[in-house]
């Protein structure tokens, strides 16, 4: 009769953990939705798809209208002269509009696509998407900034370090809620 009640209570116990643990992944569910996950798994690239859900949390909060004070807009930010030069790449129309969240999130993949294949390493493929491929390049070629050419060891500008330590932490949560322990979801 006692094994019966410890092994009950030890029961109680796992039941209640991995209700809680579903609570908190649907939790963190809404602060860090997959809203166009399927859209960019559509997509042929090489990007993870939640890293260009982290990239656009952190760009545009999902907000399809965003725009920022430089003149970037959409879910990813994107510049027009971004969008012309992928447009000419890719040998497509320029997009009717960047507020369009399947074309921005297309323009926006393929780019990141190209920065991956450029630079291989995503810090400095974050690095580009904010700051601009020539002061990347630049950078990489500062021996006081870069020992080998591939890697940085710090980043000059405080927005474009800023942006990737708040990038990196997000890819880090999408990773983590979607995970395969994200299961636990479904039972309860």
């Amino acid at each position: 009769m006692l094994q019966w009640i410890k092994k009950r209570k030890i029961l109680c116990s796992v039941v209640f953990l991995l209700l809680m643990l579903s609570v908190v992944i649907k939790g963190a569910k809404m602060i860090f939705p997959d809203k166009h996950l399927e859209y960019v798994k559509s997509l042929e690239n090489d990007v993870d798809p939640l890293f260009v859900l982290s990239i656009i949390k952190v760009e545009s909060n999902f907000k399809e209208d965003a725009y920022s004070n430089k003149g970037a807009k959409g879910l990813m930010q994107i510049m027009d002269s971004t969008a012309s030069w992928v447009s000419e790449k890719t040998n497509q129309q320029m997009p009717r509009s960047l507020y369009d969240a399947n074309e921005n999130i297309k323009i926006g993949v393929w780019y990141l696509n190209w920065l991956k294949n450029k630079y291989e390493d995503n810090d400095l493929v974050l690095a580009a998407y904010n700051a601009g491929t020539g002061n990347v390049n630049k950078w990489l070629q500062d021996n006081s900034i870069s020992v080998d050419g591939k890697t940085l060891k710090y980043i000059p500008f405080e927005e474009t370090s800023n942006y990737l330590v708040k990038v990196n932490f997000t890819y880090k949560m999408y990773k983590a809620i979607y995970s395969d322990f994200a299961w636990i979801t479904q039972f309860f």
